[in-house]
């Protein structure tokens, strides 16, 4: 039943997709088989986000058969409990949460590059100039190469900068290495960190610094990396750059490991809550599923909501990126099992 409900709204998801995307392709005056290659390296991330969704349809709709074909009531009327009867639908969802996992570390990364450049290199003509790779940022400015790492995205304080120059010959001219950088009033300041230069016989002089202001061609507005380069990193990137801003006390530097973490097992409160729900309504108001289906798709939304509002909190720091991705899991969980162990008594 999973496997049905996630092709049917992946191939609504595809059609929309489509129809929404066709004409910049066809502006653009690519072929048709880059817009199918398009559609095609796309669908492990609409597995992604419908998961779930389909998790929740799925086995509503499973149980909603079983219901209204009386074969709920029978298996309980045979001494078997409600948890025992919903317990193969909980496995199921584990396993395809678990093939998301997977799907996030191995597939995902390299479909969403791929879609990436398609859209915005080739289709929009937007290249970006900079990349991140293992925690590090990497800028090509107008006459050399910046890379750091970046305390908070809209800050304009640096740690581990380096600026490197070449010359015609692309031989190194200027290196500037700092523990800290920071932009303010039009200016570079540096602290604890060294310079190598070039001289006149090729040869280089080097200078340790404890302070040190230079006006260079770009500024941390220059350093855009776009946002949807952050979906192109695995799940263990995304805890290796955590790590890494941990131990410059950046209290959002779990945010995007846990967000996207919490998203894939989003299915889980939603099935816990959903099924002593179902069982709920069809007593209440009958066995059609027409009515049924709706309820679990506003539960859906109303725990997207949740969960995207909390969200919305961890970027203004007013709750840890730990309590507001998991939060409703853990309540969810508890409420929906609460409420399934009292249908067994």
């Amino acid at each position: 039943m999973l496997f049905l409900v996630l092709c049917s709204l992946v191939t609504i998801y595809l059609l929309v997709d489509l129809f929404e995307r066709i004409d910049d392709f066809l502006a653009a005056k690519k072929p048709i088989s880059l817009v199918i290659k398009y559609l095609f390296l796309k669908i492990p991330l609409m597995f992604d986000q419908l998961i779930p969704v389909c998790i929740l349809l799925a086995g509503v709709i499973t149980l909603g058969l079983l219901n209204r074909n009386n074969e709920f009531l029978a298996l309980n009327a045979g001494g078997i409990c409600v948890s025992r009867i919903v317990r193969p639908l909980i496995f199921s969802s584990l396993l395809f949460t678990l093939i998301t996992m997977a799907m996030g570390q191995w597939v995902l990364p390299s479909t969403l590059t791929a879609t990436n450049k398609i859209w915005y290199e080739d289709i929009r003509d937007i290249a970006p100039k900079g990349i991140y790779h293992d925690g590090y940022g990497y800028y090509k400015g107008l006459d050399g190469i910046y890379s750091f790492t970046r305390i908070n995205p809209k800050s304009s304080k640096f740690r581990d900068f380096a600026y490197c120059m070449f010359d015609r010959n692309y031989r190194l001219s200027l290196l500037i290495n700092a523990e800290t950088a920071e932009w303010k009033d039009g200016t570079w300041f540096f602290e604890n960190g060294l310079t190598k230069k070039q001289t006149a016989t090729d040869d280089y002089t080097i200078t340790s610094f404890e302070q040190l202001s230079l006006d260079l061609p770009e500024s941390p507005e220059d350093f855009f990396l776009p946002d949807y380069k952050k979906g192109e990193m695995s799940l263990t990137q995304l805890y290796e750059k955590a790590q890494l801003n941990a131990l410059h006390d950046d209290q959002l530097a779990w945010s995007d490991f846990h967000q996207r973490l919490s998203y894939i097992f989003l299915g889980f409160p939603l099935i816990f809550l959903g099924i002593p729900v179902l069982l709920a309504f069809q007593q209440k108001k009958g066995r059609d599923l027409a009515l049924a289906i709706p309820a679990s798709c506003g539960l859906a939304f109303a725990a997207w909501g949740w969960w995207s509002a909390a969200q919305s909190l961890v970027k203004a720091t007013y709750l840890s990126p730990m309590i507001a991705s998991w939060s409703l899991h853990i309540i969810a969980c508890i409420l929906g099992l609460v409420m399934i162990k009292r249908k067994d008594i």
